[in-house]
């Protein structure tokens, strides 16, 4: 006897139409999962009706109300109850789903949240001499009926999901949606410089208080602006701004300095025709860009605008439309490589402010509970000893060199040296300030950024295996492989095709030395199923260069000369990238003289 199967129902039901309140709770789900993505879909909606100041007002982080007040075009009357029914839109006709300019489209938005809470819709047309209010409520709609109100439109939903009460429990405390819906904010704040958005919460009931605030700033610089106040003034201050194009794609933004860089990818924002997204292809062309310059605990900040045809872009992948698909997704992942390759090596020596602003904290001295004031003149005399500093012997931790009685041109950013301390900290003295180097770390970037230019222009050499190396893989991973084997042949990796789901490998890089041929092109064919291009290989040569440059640089603990540490600064000043080292870290610190004189309570 044949046992039951599971997958087959035992009281088979037939096939039935839902109803349109069941299918806009399904929708719902999809369109509406917490809710910053409630407020995403209603600002994004005030954007698209032409707003100029949006007001967004929440209570107990979105689940008991949420309120966005635009000053758009409006809704006229008659379309009022259409605008509440699905797949009802004024952003396109249906004939054409990839010449897409707004940000909705879909026609969900307004029906799903209908479906799942109390939706209210106030609105005046522009032009018209009143407002009209239509309110739906677990998917029953009302009338329309005359109200008061400027132009623009006022959405008001309250008890999130109270129709659908499963899926409060998988809402998270108030202050994490808060939190949520702050950063959503933020993000279309972002993509919209030129409009106002100010974000209450509400709580307390009253006005509330303004947890986020971004108003329009002058007619010029709008981004630069907004993103001072996202951001924050030391991103602006540390960021490389970006401009290139590339086969009909144009990227902008801004970019951070490597030493100016985080601890998790959260200041990592990506905007394609306007529309805030997150593509995991755009972030890994992002971390491919830094990967020469940051270890792999930290992470870029940067905030980059991608401009193209719509009919390049797909933003009809997923129902939220936080996720797009280019048509020629190398030549994205490309612009950005090659933008801000070129943006940091355009960047010279520079290193990011914050790294001497941390350096003054630390040296900041905690005032000591009985010096809250300063000695008085004739005591401190008073207690001096006869024989000054003059007198003093047995100071072997640094070593002086002859000060010069002229100031260093200003055309020489890193100064001129001064003195050596401990034998790996170069002091040098600018026209504004002084500047402290770790010799080894500057050092050590001058010898990679060599080698990695002798590689370039003389090509990676291979090794040719005595016994090639047969890898058996997926027939997909194989097929991957093999359409990237000429771009891994200029690495020095050379394989080809040996029979079905196999193939041999006959030359490794040789400066990788004896590796294992298999592991190397099961890392490659993950990295093209993800990201579509591999950097493994290029990688791991980095990686050995960096490790020469290491061994091939002046070690700690090298006395130097005034002629040898000036040609130093003078070689990282003429080198692109040397104000970080391999992993990173600052290779310098610059003191400016204001903030050294603060210090010491001399302004």
């Amino acid at each position: 006897m044949n046992a039951q199967n599971p997958h087959i129902l035992r009281n088979r039901q037939p096939i039935r139409q839902l109803d349109d309140a069941a299918a806009n709770r399904i929708a719902a789900g999809e369109v509406v999962e917490r809710p910053a993505s409630a407020i995403k879909e209603l600002v994004e909606n005030a954007l698209d009706a032409q707003a100029k100041r949006i007001e967004i007002a929440y209570a107990d982080g979105g689940k008991t109300l949420i309120r966005v007040v635009d000053d758009g075009c409006g809704i006229p009357e008659e379309e009022l109850s259409l605008a509440l029914s699905r797949h009802a839109t004024s952003k396109i006709d249906g004939s054409d789903l990839l010449n897409i300019h707004s940000f909705g489209f879909r026609g969900e938005a307004l029906p799903s949240l209908g479906a799942v809470g109390r939706l209210s819709i106030t609105s005046r047309f522009v032009g018209a001499g009143s407002a009209f209010r239509i309110e739906v409520d677990g998917g029953r709609l009302g009338a329309v009926l005359p109200a008061a109100g400027p132009q623009g439109t006022s959405v008001e939903l309250r008890d999130l999901f109270h129709a659908t009460p499963a899926r409060l429990k998988f809402l998270r405390s108030a202050v994490a949606e808060a939190r949520a819906i702050g950063d959503v904010v933020k993000r279309l704040a972002m993509a919209a410089p030129d409009v106002a958005v100010i974000l209450r919460d509400v709580s307390g009931g009253g006005e509330g208080r303004i947890v986020f605030r971004a108003d329009v700033e002058g007619e010029e610089a709008r981004l630069q602006a907004r993103l001072r106040r996202i951001m924050g003034q030391a991103f602006i201050e540390n960021a490389l701004e970006i401009g290139a194009e590339r086969e009909g794609m144009r990227l902008s933004g801004y970019a951070a300095l490597p030493t100016y860089s985080r601890g998790a990818a959260v200041a990592q924002f990506f905007f394609v025709n306007g529309r805030p997204v997150r593509d995991k292809q755009l972030h890994g062309a992002l971390r491919a860009a830094y990967s020469d310059f940051l270890s792999r605990d930290r992470h870029p900040a940067a905030v980059l605008f991608i401009d193209c045809d719509p009919e390049l872009v797909d933003v009809n992948v997923h129902p939220a439309k936080a996720e797009v698909r280019f048509r020629e997704p190398g030549v994205a992942r490309g612009l950005i490589v090659s933008a801000l390759k070129h943006a940091l090596a355009g960047a010279g020596h520079r290193a990011s402010t914050t790294v001497g602003t941390a350096t003054l904290g630390a040296m900041q001295p905690a005032p000591h509970p009985e010096m809250l004031y300063q000695m008085p003149l004739g005591r401190m005399r008073a207690n001096t000893p006869a024989t000054g500093f003059a007198e003093s012997s047995g100071w072997q931790a640094g070593r002086m060199e002859d000060l010069p009685q002229e100031l260093p041109p200003n055309d020489l950013p890193l100064g001129v040296a001064r003195a050596q301390l401990h034998e790996n900290y170069i002091i040098a003295q600018t026209t504004t300030g002084m500047v402290i180097i770790d010799q080894h770390a500057a050092h050590e970037r001058l010898v990679y950024e060599k080698l990695k230019w002798q590689s370039g222009a003389n090509g990676v050499p291979s090794q040719a295996l005595l016994i090639p190396e047969i890898v058996e893989l997926p027939a997909a991973d194989c097929a991957r492989l093999l359409e990237a084997s000429e771009a891994m042949q200029g690495l020095g990796l050379v394989y080809e095709a040996f029979g079905e789901g196999t193939i041999c490998v006959r030359e490794t890089p040789a400066i990788l030395g004896e590796i294992n041929a298999g592991k190397l092109l099961g890392d490659i064919a993950d990295e093209l199923a993800d990201l579509g291009q591999s950097q493994t290989v290029k990688d791991r040569i980095e990686a050995v260069l960096s490790r020469m440059s290491c061994h091939g640089s002046i070690r700690s603990g090298r006395r130097m000369n005034a002629d040898e540490m000036n040609a130093l600064l003078r070689e990282m000043e003429a080198t692109p990238h040397s104000g970080q080292c391999n992993h990173g870290r600052p290779t310098y610190v610059e003191l400016k003289l204001a903030d050294i004189e603060r210090l010491f309570g001399r302004s």
